[in-house]
């Protein structure tokens, strides 16, 4: 081979990054901890939770849907901070047996299950609130404002607290985003309030729940599309392929390119695994373990990209290469 040193994208490759002592992935730190994520989210939890207990009670004593409506709400939210924190265990357990990734998966699972739950509320708070706006019934509007401004002052203290974990997880995202838009549905619900004290217009509280109903339907479709992507394997949305495909091409000593497969195995960790064809002078002088060492160099320099697994072949290789694509 004339040149023995290949280069990645026309540029020299990056050195390969050291593994994890444990194994795992070390370039995926994002400064903060597993156990920091579960300070945060426990105390978010406590907070949410003890508050929609006194929310369901009010909403009861003063007949309000929409005080009802943003409890269902904080049902789900409290729901989607357990479910992460129990998720969070699981994908810490190292993998043995068949589970050759672990439970890393069980946070996708988490929040799939969470968008679901989300749909199934909105449609039972949606059919009460058009109910009651062809029948409205008296609402206590003192009380309904009483409340929501609690509720306001709680789902910021629960926001900031999550800001604060590593939110580039899926269900720490989805927790997060659940609680923002509790806020908004308790200042609709303030607003509501207002208006019944003013005018007497108790249809202003089924309006409100509405709004929460619209607000639940956005965040359980982003949950299940994100979590829906990465179970079916989807690659992805921050890795071009075709842009993946390019560097490794211009890698020297590398001809050919086919079998890409990218996919997320759970937030932060996507995976890579691509037969390359590279020239057969690689294999006769030894030289294909560098050529691998620059390959994984460059996915992980360009791509961040850190779980690749390459199946490095000859150019004679191609004539019984079975099912490529």
């Amino acid at each position: 081979m004339t040149d023995p040193t290949p280069l990645c994208g026309g540029e020299p490759g990056p050195q390969p990054k050291t593994a994890a002592p444990d194994g795992g992935h070390g370039g995926h730190s994002h400064g903060v901890s597993i156990n920091a994520d579960r300070r945060y989210l426990v105390g978010a939890l406590a907070l949410l939770g003890a508050f929609m207990v006194a929310e369901v009670v009010v909403a009861f004593l003063s007949g309000s849907l929409a005080l009802l409506s943003d409890a269902g709400h904080m049902l789900s939210d409290v729901g989607a901070i357990g479910a992460a924190l129990w998720a969070m265990h699981l994908a810490a357990q190292p993998a043995r047996g068949s589970w050759t990734f672990g439970w890393k998966r069980a946070e996708i699972l988490s929040a799939a299950g969470n968008g679901v739950t989300l749909l199934v509320v909105s449609g039972i708070v949606a059919f009460e609130a058009i109910r009651r706006l062809v029948h409205p019934p008296e609402v206590e509007g003192g009380a309904v404002v009483a409340v929501a401004l609690v509720g306001v002052v709680v789902n910021i203290a629960a926001a900031w607290l999550l800001a604060r974990a590593n939110r580039s997880s899926l269900n720490v995202e989805g927790a997060y985003q659940h609680i923002l838009t509790d806020l908004y549905g308790f200042i609709g619900t303030v607003v509501a309030g207002v208006v019944i004290l003013l005018t007497g217009w108790t249809r202003a509280d089924p309006i409100a729940s509405l709004v929460v109903v619209a607000l639940m339907l956005y965040a359980a479709w982003g949950l299940l599309r994100d979590s829906g992507r990465i179970l079916l394997e989807g690659a992805p949305r921050n890795v071009d392929l075709d842009s993946l495909s390019t560097h490794l091409l211009e890698t020297q000593h590398v001809r050919a390119v086919h079998d890409l497969h990218v996919r997320t195995v759970t937030s932060d960790l996507p995976a890579v695994s691509v037969h390359v064809v590279v020239e057969d002078e690689c294999f006769a002088d030894g030289h294909a373990p560098q050529l691998l060492d620059y390959l994984q160099a460059c996915l992980q320099g360009h791509f961040d990209v850190e779980h690749s697994t390459f199946q490095l072949e000859p150019t004679s290789h191609s004539a019984h290469e079975p099912g490529t694509h």
